[in-house]
């Protein structure tokens, strides 16, 4: 009766073959992750785009035609009198200068113009058929 030699451990090429797919997987995986990311820092801009058109929408009903004057202006200029505090619309990634009114129409739906800051890519428009983003 023969005893058998009890396998303990991984060969070497087991584990080579083990680390040669996770390193396939992760590769797959980072532009997926980067887009995510991308796409979560320009949800901010999207969140204060939409605060800064509801206000506009107030502000319009109020005076049209002071709000009419405002098309062109980036908010940082005129966050007081939309009633935004300093600080505001301060976020992690965009501040109030990256917004500009760029439209209002005769309902008082503001289009709003967003230019990505430093650091990041691409612009974003939120109008009447929703926010679009463009890389």
């Amino acid at each position: 009766m023969e005893k058998g030699r009890k396998k303990r451990g991984f060969t070497l090429v087991e584990l080579m073959a083990v680390i040669m797919i996770v390193g396939v997987l992760a590769s797959l995986t980072m532009p997926i992750l980067r887009r995510r990311a991308r796409q979560a820092e320009w949800s901010e801009a999207a969140a204060a785009a939409g605060s800064i058109r509801t206000t506009m929408r107030a502000y319009y009903a109020e005076d049209p035609i002071a709000a009419a004057a405002m098309v062109g202006s980036t908010v940082d200029t005129i966050q007081g009198t939309l009633g935004f505090s300093a600080g505001d619309l301060t976020g992690r990634y965009f501040q109030a200068d990256n917004f500009t009114i760029t439209d209002i129409d005769g309902n008082g739906h503001a289009t709003i113009t967003v230019m990505a800051p430093a650091g990041l890519t691409g612009s974003g428009v939120l109008s009447n058929a929703g926010w679009v983003y463009t890389p």
